[in-house]
């Protein structure tokens, strides 16, 4: 399956934005290198995306195991979306003292280019800033044992019964 032109680009957009905010934060979260520009990104996203299907078509290896999961990190695949890695990155960035864009809109908005703030408008960036500051909520659970536990029970009390057609036993 591939994804359309724009949802690449999106998540080129969402690792740039990762990478500024991780070398915002600084400390042990400071991404390795200097950002990669859209055609480096292609070029080891692709790689990537090469290396996994070769996983799943020829079994799994140590080393090019080792070789996706270095991509994934260095491409922050899936930083905003992914709840562990979005709990990993807070924890680390909490000690590493924290950084005002993590909850403040203005901070987050700071990570923009002038130019970028400009194209987007007065509601784009407020737009861009609550999406990016509500994908930390998704590490709630995983931060607060409490609030796991609430998520677990919430999803324990909306279990629903066995519904399916093809599960039903058909009248006599």
């Amino acid at each position: 399956m591939t994804l359309p032109v724009s949802e690449l680009l999106r998540e080129y957009q969402e690792y740039v934005l990762a990478y500024r905010l991780r070398r915002a934060v600084g400390g042990r979260v400071t991404p390795p290198g200097e950002q990669l520009r859209l055609s480096e990104y292609a070029a080891l996203r692709l790689e990537r995306q090469d290396l996994a299907r070769s996983l799943v078509r020829r079994g799994l290896d140590g080393a090019r195991m080792r070789r996706l999961d270095a991509l994934s990190d260095q491409l922050m695949f899936g930083f905003w979306l992914n709840p562990s890695e979005v709990a990993a990155f807070l924890r680390a960035a909490i000690r590493e003292g924290s950084h005002p864009a993590l909850g403040d809109p203005a901070a987050f908005a700071r990570l923009l280019t002038p130019a970028e703030q400009a194209r987007l408008g007065t509601g784009g960036v407020a737009q861009v800033c609550a999406h990016h500051i509500a994908c930390f909520a998704l590490a709630a659970p995983m931060l607060d044992p409490d609030g796991l536990n609430a998520a677990w029970e919430r999803i324990e009390a909306t279990r629903p019964p066995l519904f399916l057609d093809e599960l039903q036993q058909p009248a006599p």
